[in-house]
């Protein structure tokens, strides 16, 4: 009895609700198979004899696809059910995943992409609408925070399992091993989501797009606009982190390999504590610690001139995600819950709509001085932070 006492304590310090863990089961499970093989997919095209012109553009349809798809998986969500669009999204990916094993050269691969990115970010607006369909308003941050952990346990490991594959069987061999992996691990995922029972909420009457956008409360459309500059923020510099680091601080390949692991590290350390107070204190405060610190990392890293400084600089980066599980539940508290998976949907279409051009513009502002796009990046940061600070109310969620 004791036993089973601490066991549910437990279960409801962490929101595990059963639909809450077959949900994360399945981003653990998919995560591990993704990780063993996504950060080699260029090489694996060049090896397919791709240019570095297809290389870029497999990147742009994949970004393209990724605020593309949000939308029509939240459709498919709220009109069909959780569990169906999750067999659905998960079926998709690992046809993807078969499609990029088999791919005697590279615009298979591209092909693939149409059905690997159904988990990626079809499934997304579905993944968020479990946690608040399932959880409590109070209890939907630490249930974001169990997903964010599960999601990013797998990257400590399988990216190394990887590489050691490619070192042994070569890039073509050791990437298909990984792929069969995941196609495996799908299988597997396909078992988990099965179990998820949650009621479809049926709307009152059709609501296209129109409607969806209309059921936005305006502190759910201000999130989405400092939303929106906050990732600005982040897509001037992202790509040109490893740059900055190694051809301008001069740190190793190895070293700015720590620097993530610092990162990481320091972004799992922060979930369960700053979740579990967001929770009972409000999101607001930790939203704000978030989007500051998205202000603070590109000034960091342009102001680091050794290793210990760009390591100082990545904690900031891992402490982004202190108010991240309070941020995705402020957006579960403002959605109409029969629109739920919708509205997120259409979140995040609009922001990875908006947001496209920066990473192009970061590299324009490059060329002037590779310190501008990090200066700029924490500008406009601020100004989101701003925004959100003066315009969000929370106590108008739901």
């Amino acid at each position: 009895m004791e036993a089973r006492g601490r066991s549910a304590r437990f279960s409801d310090y962490f929101g595990l609700e059963k639909n809450v863990v077959a949900v994360a089961g399945a981003m653990f499970l998919l995560a591990f198979g993704e990780n063993l093989w996504k950060g080699f997919l260029p090489k694996y095209l060049q090896a397919l004899g791709a240019p570095v012109v297809a290389i870029g553009l497999f990147g742009t349809v994949r970004d393209f696809l990724d605020g593309a798809y949000q939308y029509p998986g939240g459709w498919i969500a709220d009109r069909y059910g959780r569990r169906r669009a999750l067999l659905l999204f998960v079926g998709l990916a690992a046809v993807g995943y078969v499609i990029y094993a088999l791919a005697p050269s590279w615009p298979f691969v591209l092909a693939g992409l149409l059905f690997g990115m159904a988990w990626t970010s079809m499934a997304s607006p579905t993944l968020f609408a479990v946690v608040g369909d399932a959880l409590p308003r109070e209890r939907r941050a630490i249930g974001f925070t169990v997903q964010a952990i599960l999601k990013r346990l797998p990257v400590v490991v399988a990216p190394t399992l990887g590489g050691l594959a490619i070192a042994a069987y070569g890039v073509l061999r050791g990437v298909r091993l990984g792929l069969a992996a995941t196609v495996l691990l799908a299988l597997v995922t396909l078992a988990v989501v099965a179990r998820v029972r949650i009621p479809i909420v049926r709307e009152p009457t059709p609501t296209n797009i129109r409607g969806v956008w209309r059921s936005f409360p305006k502190s759910l459309k201000w999130l989405l606009l400092s939303d929106v500059f906050i990732r600005t923020c982040e897509g001037l510099v992202d790509v040109f982190l490893v740059l900055y680091a190694t051809e301008i601080v001069g740190v190793s390949a190895p070293r700015y390999g720590a620097l993530i692991a610092i990162q990481m590290a320091t972004a799992i350390l922060v979930y369960v504590p700053a979740s579990k107070i967001a929770d009972r204190a409000g999101r607001k405060p930790f939203v704000i610690a978030t989007f500051l610190c998205f202000a603070a990392f590109p000034l960091a890293v342009v102001l680091s001139k050794s290793f210990l400084a760009l390591a100082a600089a990545f904690v900031v980066g891992g402490l982004r995600e202190v108010g991240e599980p309070a941020r995705k539940a402020m957006i579960v508290d403002f959605s109409r819950p029969d629109l739920r998976a919708r509205s997120i949907g259409l979140y995040y279409l609009v922001r990875s709509a908006a947001i496209a051009p920066a990473a192009f513009t970061g590299g324009l502002l490059w060329k002037v001085r590779p310190s501008t796009p990090f200066l700029v990046a924490g500008a406009v940061g601020i100004a989101g932070a701003v925004l959100f600070s003066a315009t969000v109310e929370e106590r108008f969620a739901g």
